[in-house]
């Protein structure tokens, strides 16, 4: 099957979770059928990375997008135009007039859009059309509003949030079947739009964080509590600082020796504030998939106070494969069928969550419990190669004959 697929990033290094679920499911999916893959980049630097997509896909073709998205463009764009800031920083003229030229000149049997804000892109066409949405992403941005302090740019993040929405669900509409990655987004999905066709295909865990199982050496003495993430996206930065101003004093207080690390893209940016005594604050540049790696390695705990809804959490189901125990909240691991006491501990209090890492640092039972059962469920129900036959089965379902009525 000829598929066009669309994303916002460049699926290569898969160092961010987007690029992790797009790497993996064109990995195992290129098995069985031809992708012409349409990206976005934000520098000329990325382009050395195409030949490691080449090696899967029929042609890469790459747009630059703004490294920085709050460009005066951009902000006159979405002030003065119907399209939120999502889309428009997300846009590419250049893009949209290939994606139509290629569509006159080959013949394909589907095209994959991977996040709605990729679907400006794609003209009016008979092909089926496969959206997946990662998340609900007007439910991230509403978050935020409802938690911003600045009660001066409220209006204006409202507003945003009902440009979102109405371009989520109007994108949703437009497709001919719309992939979730969690049943709970699914729900939601379909409360807003009851007539939608639905599938989940959840995000799994990867090769390389699956491979250090056994390489793992850990330090209960002076043990390393550990969260990591794109500080680019809001509920990252707002666990971030749950975890280094709120959590992390009281496990301190149990155990004086602890180290907090928090790693990830935009850390330097949005939360060199944190840096201070036992609390690292770690810049990962975009192409450092063996940092992220080293990380994971040398964590004790996984810690993630997630308040705000997202998709499923690449960055749990890492720790899951790497073998850190993960303490999170309820939001947290929406879309990953973990069970509180077996593979996870789920807390949402401040305190509750202080208590349950020091629990599993100073028991090694527990501590050995979960890591081996969470595990377990990577393997059985969170592997790329079983992931994606999920998708397949949907790519010949949809591109097999469906199409939009």
């Amino acid at each position: 099957m000829k598929v066009l697929m669309l994303t916002p990033y460049l699926p290569y290094p898969p160092s961010s979770g987007g690029q992790v679920r797009s790497y993996n499911l064109i990995k195992n999916l290129a098995k069985k059928h031809q992708i012409t893959l349409f990206s976005l980049i934000k520098s000329e630097e990325e382009k050395k990375y195409i030949f490691e997509l080449e090696k899967f896909c029929r042609e890469v073709f790459v747009f630059r997008r703004p490294r920085k998205p709050w460009t005066i463009r951009n902000i006159l764009r979405t002030g003065f135009g119907f399209y939120p800031f999502l889309v428009v920083r997300n846009l590419s003229s250049e893009e949209k007039k290939m994606v139509s030229k290629k569509l006159l000149e080959e013949k394909f049997d589907l095209i994959h859009a991977e996040t709605f804000y990729t679907m400006p892109h794609i003209p009016e066409t008979k092909i089926p059309i496969l959206l997946v949405d990662q998340t609900i992403e007007f439910q991230v941005y509403q978050h935020y509003a409802d938690s911003s302090s600045f009660w001066f740019i409220k209006p204006f993040l409202y507003l945003d949030v009902f440009k979102i929405k109405f371009w989520e669900v109007r994108f949703w509409r437009k497709a001919t079947r719309v992939v979730a990655v969690s049943e709970n987004d699914k729900k939601k999905m379909l409360m807003l739009e009851p007539n939608l066709r639905v599938d989940v295909v959840p995000n799994g865990a990867g090769e390389d964080l699956l491979n250090l199982w056994e390489k793992r050496r850990i330090d209960f003495k002076k043990p390393i509590v550990f969260f990591q993430g794109n500080f680019s996206w809001l509920q990252n930065t707002e666990a971030a600082r749950i975890l280094a101003k709120e959590i992390f004093p009281k496990i301190k207080e149990k155990i004086p020796k602890a180290v907090c690390r928090i790693a990830g893209q935009g850390a330097d940016e949005k939360i060199s504030d944190l840096r201070r005594g036992e609390i690292e604050i770690c810049d990962l540049d975009i192409f450092d998939t063996e940092g992220v790696k080293k990380f994971y390695s040398e964590a004790t705990v996984f810690v993630a106070p997630l308040k705000g809804p997202g998709g499923t959490r690449l960055k749990i189901l890492g720790a899951m494969a790497a073998g850190v125990p993960v303490v999170t909240s309820r939001v947290g691991i929406e879309g990953i069928e973990a069970k509180e006491g077996k593979e996870v501990l789920l807390r949402d209090e401040v305190l509750e969550m202080a208590e349950a890492v020091v629990s599993l640092i100073k028991n090694p039972d527990l501590y050995r419990k979960l890591t081996r059962n969470a595990r377990k469920l990577i393997e059985e129900k969170y592997s790329w190669p079983k992931i994606s036959q999920k998708l397949d089965k949907i790519y010949q379902e949809v591109g097999g004959g469906e199409r939009k009525s």
